[in-house]
């Protein structure tokens, strides 16, 4: 089985900064991409970072120059740092990874999401 777990959610000022956390584990053969996604209150979820296993990062238009992606891919672990933290920033923070498994002689990749870690950002 494989798990994504994320912290370092929390309640932060305008301005201010956190660091979330994710982590897989499990039986993993390979992390692929780790990618960041967020869901505001009434909103769909919406991509903020990603980052391939090579280093290449993408991030959304409305975090661009706040937040950074980073990768410690010994520790299957992706961190997003959270700088000049704004409230439309306020949502559910979701930890996503394309994960590659072996099964078998086979090799199977798929998508896992984390639970999701809150960050409130207050005026």
């Amino acid at each position: 089985q494989v798990r994504l777990v994320e912290s370092g959610g929390g309640l932060v000022q305008a301005g201010g900064s956190l660091r979330l956390s994710c982590t897989a584990s499990g039986d993993i053969f390979r992390v692929n991409i780790m990618r960041w996604y967020r869901q505001l209150p009434g909103k769909q979820r919406e991509m903020v970072a990603g980052m391939t296993e090579s280093g290449t990062t993408r991030y959304s238009d409305s975090v661009k120059g706040r937040f950074t992606i980073s990768r410690n891919n010994a520790k299957n672990t992706a961190y997003l740092q959270m700088d000049a933290l704004k409230p439309e920033d306020t949502a559910v923070y979701f930890c996503n990874a394309d994960l590659t498994r072996r099964v078998g002689t086979y090799y199977n990749t798929t998508d896992y999401w984390g639970q999701g870690t809150q960050v409130t950002v207050s005026s």
